[in-house]
């Protein structure tokens, strides 16, 4: 069966062509006009020599020719492999070689550290800058070619649309690798489910090469006909501004930002509230700060549970039905969740197991990664990695990570890079990373560092160190230096015996 989630906007745009489908600053694109920007740069991208089924790198912050870049690929036949526009070369490099991509296109600000590395890659050759011009990448506008609509590739199901690099708590980034189909089921049964009106505006605050802002920001407005206004970083006193400037908003984010906007109105009471519901993933959400939000702004605050392999919901907590604050809620449509012990065997309302799931939208495997793809999907079921517990209605409580993780603000920052890191210092002997507390961001990145003998180093060298060579929201803002760290037998680094401090 053939399917493309470009049909999302190609559908809108016949259905609803002088409706307004994104808000970016003084820039305002109608429905009609993005849809025909886009088959415009489908076509110049073919001319330039992509291929359906060819890997393209999406390095840029959101704007109007991000959405264009996505959907031109998709209706191309292209796979697209989104990338934080932050990453540095000791992420990039493993990312481009491992995808094999045959294509870049980036924003010009930020195109200091991918050129280091497609120095060393001749093969991947088709380079492309949007903004202000930079040698060595053709300019994005010179590739927008034609008037006639583009005759949309006619992918299969199970042809990938997408390959999004998450990381594992051992090892590299491994790309996962999501479907036409995964994408359209997940978007579909979210539209479906999320009570939209048609004069509803998204508030587009989440990154688009993040899964979630992808799918239930950018996949979703499309399939229902909405209008997304647009940022290209959040901002709080703007996002609060246009809360109570808009008629009817839909707010899909992570805790941090709902943290953010709480304590704007904690001193400033919003003068009225645009929001219908909003949606709150990626973390979880602190109790407390989900009811005083739905007190300050008169909204209700939807939680669900996804990951990239799941493209990326799979449980919610329900529009029509019981929420239960803390919980993420029930499976949504077409996906089954069990709560299982080592074994894999179904455990009892109440205790605590891994929590596996299967539905259209897991993905169909890690790239060029047999074995983890086998070991994640065994049995048919997705593994987690996550502990969890289901009540007497069959609500799921997350209860802790298996996975070694630390969500910084919404963000995945996975220990085990940043420790390869510290241990390429060299005055650094063990290190081990651990998230500590945080008011606002929910966690905060802290290194235990024990130094070889003899040698010295300060906290502000060994942060300085990590942070040339990761983004920003990954080096610890806390160093903390040890005489040595607490291990096993085996000589495992005890982590939960590096009792953490609470930071703010």
């Amino acid at each position: 069966m053939n399917m493309n989630i470009g049909e999302f906007l190609s559908t809108s745009a016949k259905r609803l062509p002088g409706h307004l489908a994104i808000r970016f600053g003084a820039e305002q694109v109608t429905f009609d006009a993005l849809n025909r920007r886009v088959d415009a740069l489908a076509r110049g991208l073919g001319k330039a020599g992509l291929r359906p089924g060819e890997v393209c790198v999406l390095m840029m912050p959101n704007s109007v020719n991000w959405v264009v870049a996505y959907y031109a690929l998709a209706k191309l036949g292209a796979v697209v492999l989104p990338v934080n526009f932050l990453f540095r070369t000791g992420e990039l490099g493993h990312i481009f070689r491992d995808s094999r991509a045959r294509a870049f296109i980036g924003h010009s600000d930020y195109l200091e550290q991918p050129a280091k590395v497609l120095a060393e890659l001749p093969a991947l050759d088709l380079r492309v800058g949007d903004g202000q011009a930079v040698e060595g990448f053709m300019p994005l506008k010179s590739l927008f070619y034609g008037e006639d609509p583009f005759p949309m590739y006619l992918t299969a199901e199970d042809d990938t649309s997408a390959i999004i690099y998450t990381s594992g708590t051992t090892g590299l980034p491994k790309g996962a690798q999501l479907t036409h189909r995964n994408l359209i089921s997940n978007a579909r049964t979210l539209a479906k489910v999320r009570t939209s009106q048609p004069h509803d505006v998204v508030l587009g605050v989440l990154p688009f090469y993040h899964i979630y802002g992808l799918t239930s920001v950018l996949n979703v407005s499309m399939c229902l006909g909405l209008t997304i206004r647009l940022w290209a970083h959040f901002e709080t006193e703007e996002v609060f501004r246009a809360i109570e400037e808009e008629e009817s908003t839909i707010l899909i984010a992570v805790p941090t930002i709902f943290n953010r906007l709480v304590e704007q109105a904690q001193k400033h009471p919003p003068r009225r509230s645009s929001l219908r519901f909003c949606i709150s993933g990626g973390a979880s959400l602190p109790v407390e700060i989900l009811r005083r939000f739905e007190t300050l702004f008169n909204a209700t605050i939807v939680e669900g549970y996804g990951l990239t392999e799941t493209s990326p919901v799979c449980i919610e907590n329900p529009f029509a039905g019981l929420k239960k604050p803390g919980s993420i809620g029930l499976a949504i449509e077409g996906f089954e969740v069990r709560i299982v012990d080592e074994q894999d065997l179904d455990l009892p309302p109440g205790e605590v197991g891994e929590l596996i799931v299967r539905g259209p939208g897991v993905m169909k495997g890690y790239l060029n990664q047999p074995e983890a793809t086998e070991q994640a999907l065994r049995g048919g079921w997705l593994h987690t990695g996550d502990l969890a517990r289901q009540d007497e209605d069959g609500y799921i409580y997350i209860v802790d990570r298996k996975k070694d993780l630390i969500i910084r603000g919404g963000y995945n920052v996975y220990p085990r890079e940043v420790e390869e890191i510290l241990y390429r210092h060299p005055a650094v002997a063990e290190a081990a990373v651990i998230g500590i507390p945080h008011a606002d961001l929910g966690e905060e990145v802290a290194a235990v560092v024990v130094l070889r003998p003899g040698a010295k180093a300060t906290p502000e060298e060994i942060r300085a160190f990590v942070k040339e060579q990761v983004a920003p929201y990954k080096y610890p803002r806390q160093v903390i230096f040890a005489e040595e760290l607490p291990k096993t037998s085996t000589g495992k680094i005890l982590k939960r015996h590096l009792l953490p401090s609470k930071v703010s």
